[in-house]
């Protein structure tokens, strides 16, 4: 526990941090590199590249701040991370060093300002966070490994398939190379991937939504190639995957993490709102949804470019000629004439209030959303509008997490 004093000087930095908090995670973040190359074994290294990352670290440096004398209503976030940390293979040993060089950096970029009282107050606190994270991600750890089929670390798996869902997109279906059983997970949960591609220093590690079922004899993932467009370059790992790796080539692979799920005992309707490849982990719900025995009223609702990236749409298709109670919608922002001539979308241009009022039965309805930070931001705004309560509503970023506050579509 904080004493009352800590607790008063921390939160006096909360202005500073909310103006200079990414100056600081910048610093540290290149300050740690430099002294621990080894540690870019770990984290993503295109999130660092443009940013995302820095900006995450300081958005939770700040509610850490705020919120310290409550440090309860972080808990979701802390557990958010606590997944993705599990999966990257963040271990105890690593906060200590995360604490020196996020201090220093503090010191660094403050300057004078950073006084011996704030740098001991912040010492503290980050003490008690980083015993919170190292106790959850113990207890995520051990859970992991114990579970039938499960493991710790990463595992080798073989590409047993490689079937391309559109221009775009390709998925891959691995197994275990041991052959052992292989754990189950919840729909909307990820894997991560460790990849070290020829002549690079370090390994790499991206983390992709399953985008099956549960209980499958593989893992499913499908996977986006990022190409380059106007100052960002091509995604590295996307595109070795999608280049490189063919039936029978290895895959290190850890276990499955992630707290983007489906609301156990709820009987709401459902409403899965996607976008680009964000459809990933929703298709996973949406399988499990089908077969549920209460047979919940689901509305799958997709935006993509046209019919060309449109992935798993005879999937989803059959899904809804299937089951009575699942209905599908897809809105194409640049539709193709075929697509015109056709009619293979509902809706032409960005999903909007008018629109989605039509076609979703009812707002007491959980909704779930993912895809590209413009499209959640929009779909937020949206719901907001809608006075959707907070915990109706369920996202997931792919990648750190950002604002959605900001100005959407």
């Amino acid at each position: 526990m904080l004493d009352q004093d800590t607790i008063d000087i921390i939160k006096s930095t909360v202005p500073v941090l909310e103006t200079e908090g990414v100056k600081i995670t910048s610093r540290f973040y290149q300050t740690m590199f430099e002294d621990h190359p080894e540690l870019l074994n770990i984290f993503n290294h295109a999130n660092q590249k443009q940013g995302k990352q820095q900006a995450a670290l300081a958005n939770a440096v700040y509610l850490a701040a705020q919120h310290i004398d409550q440090l309860e209503r972080i808990l979701p976030m802390v557990k958010q991370v606590a997944h993705k940390h599990r999966s990257l293979g963040v271990l105890p040993e690593h906060y200590p060093i995360v604490g020196k060089y996020l201090l220093q950096a503090i010191q660094e970029v403050l300057g004078t300002a950073a006084t011996p009282e704030i740098l001991e107050a912040w010492g503290k606190a980050y003490g008690v966070i980083a015993d919170a994270f190292i106790g959850i991600e113990e207890q995520m750890y051990q859970e992991t490994a114990e579970q039938q089929g499960g493991w710790s670390d990463f595992r080798a798996f073989t590409v047993q398939r490689k079937e391309p869902e559109s221009e775009i997109i390709t998925s891959f279906y691995l197994v275990p190379q041991d052959g052992e059983a292989l754990a189950s997970f919840e729909p909307g949960q990820y894997i991560s991937v460790r990849v070290q591609i020829p002549g690079e220093t370090y390994t790499q590690i991206r983390q992709y939504s399953l985008s099956d079922a549960p209980s499958q004899p593989y893992y499913r993932i499908s996977v986006k190639r990022e190409d380059a467009v106007g100052e960002r370059p091509a995604g590295q790992i996307s595109n070795y995957l999608h280049q490189h790796i063919q039936v029978g080539d290895t895959l290190w692979v850890s276990a499955p993490a992630g707290d983007f799920q489906l609301t156990p005992h709820s009987d709401r309707p459902v409403v899965l709102l996607s976008a680009g490849v964000g459809l990933t982990p929703l298709i996973s719900m949406l399988e499990s949804l089908a077969k549920d025995s209460s047979q919940r009223p689901v509305t799958f609702i997709h935006a993509t470019d046209n019919s060309n990236v449109h992935a798993m749409q005879s999937y989803i298709d059959k899904v809804v000629s299937d089951y009575p109670q699942i209905s599908a919608y897809y809105c194409y922002t640049s539709p193709t004439l075929k697509d015109q001539e056709n009619r293979l979308y509902h809706h032409e241009g960005y999903m909007d209030v008018d629109w989605l009022q039509q076609i979703i039965p009812s707002i007491d309805a959980e909704f779930y959303f993912c895809g590209p930070l413009p499209f959640m931001q929009s779909i937020q705004s949206i719901l907001d509008q809608w006075h959707i309560p907070v915990e109706q509503r369920h996202y997931e970023f792919f990648g750190p997490a950002e604002d959605l506050k900001k100005s959407p579509l």
